[in-house]
């Protein structure tokens, strides 16, 4: 699963993966995720955390969209990470002539004012769902389930970076288990949707190999091993 010498290069993901470097949203160390494993690198979009690094971001997440060509009638943001990446996309779509509803959700429903868990626009429509990353398909799950309650028709997600690896399930013995396929290949292939990733792991190893020279061999090289034992194709 290495990079292929004269593979096209996607030069939105490459500076994508740069703004996520300088930004420190993209880290290289070890850290443990989710599903136990210990990971050469770490992507918390929450350190998109300034009005610069968000209207940034939600640039590259509009370009990405609207060059995917999904078609979509709204924008869905799920709580929390979500909410103000909806938000920022939504302004961003329409400052370049795509003007869209939003709404996002609540994780405890309000019992006062408007009450119910839903905010924002009503959910009609195909609805594009804007995450940071796709760790095991539960939040897409999550927000398909309200999206259909309301009547309307989930229809895409958008995400930040995919990260290419095997997703994990906990068998009947409450054994965790990798499985053969990624959060985003189930997202597509058992949940029906379409996915776009602004960048994937095979651009930040393309970034890597970039700058093997600038202190980034010795990342490319634990990066490239972490693929080898949990990428997927």
């Amino acid at each position: 699963m290495k990079v292929e010498a004269g593979a096209p290069v996607d030069e939105l993901a490459q500076a994508f993966v740069q703004f996520s470097v300088e930004s420190g949203v993209l880290r290289f160390g070890e850290f443990k995720t989710k599903a136990g494993r210990l990971s050469p690198y770490f992507f918390n979009a929450g350190l998109f955390d300034d009005g610069a690094k968000l209207g940034r971001l939600a640039g590259f997440y509009a370009e990405r969209i609207l060059a995917s060509g999904i078609a979509f009638d709204m924008i869905f943001g799920p709580a929390y990470k979500g909410i103000p990446l909806a938000a920022a996309v939504a302004v961003e779509l329409a400052r370049q002539g795509r003007n869209v509803p939003f709404a996002y959700n609540r994780k405890e429903a309000k019992d006062h004012g408007e009450g119910g868990t839903l905010v924002g626009a009503p959910l009609q429509g195909r609805v594009l769902i804007i995450d940071d990353v796709m760790s095991a398909g539960t939040a897409a799950r999550e927000s398909i389930a309200l999206i259909q309650a309301a009547g309307a028709t989930p229809h895409a997600v958008a995400i930040a970076l995919d990260r290419q690896e095997m997703a994990t399930e906990v068998g009947s013995d409450g054994v965790v288990r990798d499985v053969p396929y990624s959060a985003v290949q189930y997202v597509r292939e058992q949940l029906g949707l379409q996915v776009c990733a602004i960048a994937k792991l095979a651009d930040l190893l393309h970034y890597l190999q970039r700058h093997a020279g600038e202190d980034m061999g010795q990342h490319q090289t634990r990066v490239q091993a972490y693929r080898d034992r949990y990428g997927v194709q």
